[in-house]
């Protein structure tokens, strides 16, 4: 029973379909709902403190359901995409309702495209690590993985890490800082990885060789079946959720760096090196990421399993929240500031 309220992310492919067959603001419904009804429903429910007991963690560890949902997003995902090639394509839209189901499909891919990837890219299944990197395919962003478990993991909370935000750092430098330096540097750790192995960098087995001609056939597919319109809209989609993965990033680890030791090598990481939310709302529909210094703390933990912990900072409200206060840097400085002030 405590597996099926992850089945509320269904709620997004749903109010995507209404934004896909409806015109007028009707097609801004899955943003109004991420950043207006769920912050909003979040300051009147009481977040989730609540961990597993030994007994129920072995049980839920054990629980093929909550990797099958999972599985689920994938062709959920591929439906919606053909849906969007066509429903763009529909006459007499108008600039605005254009706009608004390309953002829809913006966040299909934040939400199921890179956040599921990016959960099934932990896992040591080949199977469920194919699925992730097909999900992030499907949003443009298949280096996430390189990056993100070679260098992020590794590097997160120094200076070294592209996915770290640093103390005053804006949110719209952070995403083109946090993107196209992760880009770079999961080349580099895969042509290092091809180094180490005593193979030249242009192998098949590097995977960002095959991200990229994965990327460049999946882009040239669209646009040989629909066009060079259809292609542009779908790399802003496309775009837009890569945006919101960012903005995820910048807020998970705002102003939070490891103190480095007398060798002047860097701690190891710890709970407190993450902000955590309790908050359920935007905890269930992104998979427990929200839960976020746990994942660090062990990153090949399953999401089911993530606990809250009283080390770890915590945010005034979800992410759905702080991702939209991060929008108005101003009032985000205020709020974040008065909250590092706490931890050091």
């Amino acid at each position: 029973m405590k597996a099926l309220k992850y089945f509320s992310v269904l709620v997004i492919p749903f109010l995507v379909y209404v934004s896909f067959t409806s015109k007028g603001w009707y097609t801004f419904i899955p943003a109004l709902f991420i950043f207006g009804f769920v912050p909003l429903l979040e300051f009147f429910i009481k977040p989730n403190k609540d961990n597993f007991t030994k007994e129920e963690e072995k049980e839920a560890k054990g629980n093929k359901f909550y990797t099958y949902l999972l599985y689920v997003t994938l062709p959920i995902q591929l439906i919606f995409l053909m849906f969007f090639f066509n429903a763009i394509q529909e006459i007499n839209l108008t600039n605005s309702e254009i706009f608004g189901r390309i953002f829809s499909m913006g966040i299909m891919c934040g939400i199921l495209g890179i956040n599921v990837g990016h959960e099934l890219g932990h896992r040591s299944s080949r199977i469920d690590q194919f699925i992730g990197e097909f999900l992030l395919l499907t949003s443009l962003d298949t280096h996430f993985l390189p990056y993100h478990n070679g260098g992020h993991h590794f590097n997160v909370a120094t200076p070294n890490d592209a996915a770290t935000a640093r103390k005053n750092e804006l949110l719209y430098t952070f995403w083109i800082r946090s993107h196209f330096s992760s880009y770079l540097q999961a080349w580099k750790l895969e042509n290092n990885r091809m180094k180490e192995s005593r193979r030249s960098w242009v192998h098949y087995q590097n995977r960002m060789i095959i991200y990229t001609l994965c990327n460049l056939l999946f882009l040239s597919l669209i646009f040989f079946f629909f066009g060079k319109i259809v292609l542009i809209y779908f790399i802003a989609a496309a775009i837009i959720g890569i945006c919101l993965l960012e903005t995820v990033n910048y807020i998970e680890h705002y102003g939070l760096l490891r103190k480095k030791n007398e060798n002047g090598r860097y701690e190891k990481v710890k709970r407190n090196h993450s902000w955590n939310s309790d908050h359920q709302v935007g905890q269930v529909l992104l998979f427990n990421l929200s839960r976020h210094s746990d994942h660090h703390y062990n990153g090949s933990k399953h999401y089911q399993l993530l606990k809250t912990d009283p080390e770890s900072p915590q945010m005034p409200t979800g992410y759905p929240g702080m991702m939209l206060l991060s929008f108005f840097p101003p009032l985000w400085f205020l709020v974040m500031h008065k909250s590092l002030k706490k931890i050091f």
